[in-house]
């Protein structure tokens, strides 16, 4: 396996490879979040107590759970990077962090628009939604200590030490709703035995899950190839590559 992977610590080897899936992705990232909204906005059924208002669960669960799975994703790469010094994990962990923030705002965001209804206020100190407050600060925390240092592996090694005291916090995120009386719901999809919705409300949300990933996976590929170029700038590959690219 290590056999395999090797070629790809290589930065000009996977920024080709990177370059090459992008279309890819990017086909099953419109596919999937085209069906998965339509479905879920338009022919989806309102649920018996929230009526209409229950349809934010589609975009709101999905960037919840994944800005905690973009973390735990840039954690384990920048572990990679201290531990093992792999200059890629550094770079892959740069490029998760903004998406991260985002996720974790929008999750804040429409969280917020769907408590309005619901609680009748727009915020309150709950566990869940004051640990994923923390969630975005973490994130930004990372972020600001990325572009602290002109030295990119001492700001990478800064920004991997917070991220990994940070991890902290998402099992906090993901428990807070059975450690601590609080008003946010329990676990509706990923409960164990059968969810707690019915199957024509399950589908489309597994439509927007998918896209969703393929989205974080398309924007990440995208940012990581910008990382490895700005990384190595003075290496012949990349001035070969510019050079191709403006006589085009």
């Amino acid at each position: 396996m290590w056999k395999w992977l090797h070629p790809y610590a290589n930065p000009e080897t996977t920024y080709h490879l990177t370059g090459r899936l992008i279309p890819w992705f990017s086909y099953l990232t419109i596919a999937l979040l085209t069906i998965g909204l339509i479905w879920a906005l338009l022919f989806s059924p309102a649920d018996y107590q929230q009526g209409d208002s229950f349809r934010i669960f589609y975009i709101h669960v999905p960037t919840a759970t994944l800005s905690m799975g973009i973390y735990v994703g840039m954690a384990i790469a920048a572990l990679c990077s201290i531990v093992w010094q792999l200059k890629l994990a550094d770079a892959s962990a740069a490029a998760l962090a903004p998406i991260g923030a985002v996720f974790t705002f929008v999750s804040l965001v429409t969280g917020a628009a769907w408590g309005k209804p619901m609680w009748g206020t727009w915020w309150i100190w709950d566990a869940r939604l004051t640990s994923q407050l923390i969630l975005l600060f973490l994130f930004l925390g990372v972020i600001a200590l990325h572009n602290a240092f002109e030295d990119k592996g001492l700001a990478g090694k800064a920004a991997g030490i917070l991220t990994l005291v940070g991890v902290i916090n998402i099992p906090i995120i993901k428990y807070s709703v059975e450690w601590w009386n609080t008003l946010h719901q329990g676990a509706t999809v990923s409960k164990m035995g059968k969810p707690s919705m019915t199957i024509d409300m399950l589908w489309p949300f597994i439509f927007c899950y998918m896209g969703f990933i393929f989205l974080i996976v398309v924007i990440t590929c995208i940012r990581f190839r910008s990382e490895i170029l700005s990384r190595n700038s003075m290496r012949p590959w990349v001035k070969e590559l510019v050079l191709a690219e403006g006589g085009k």
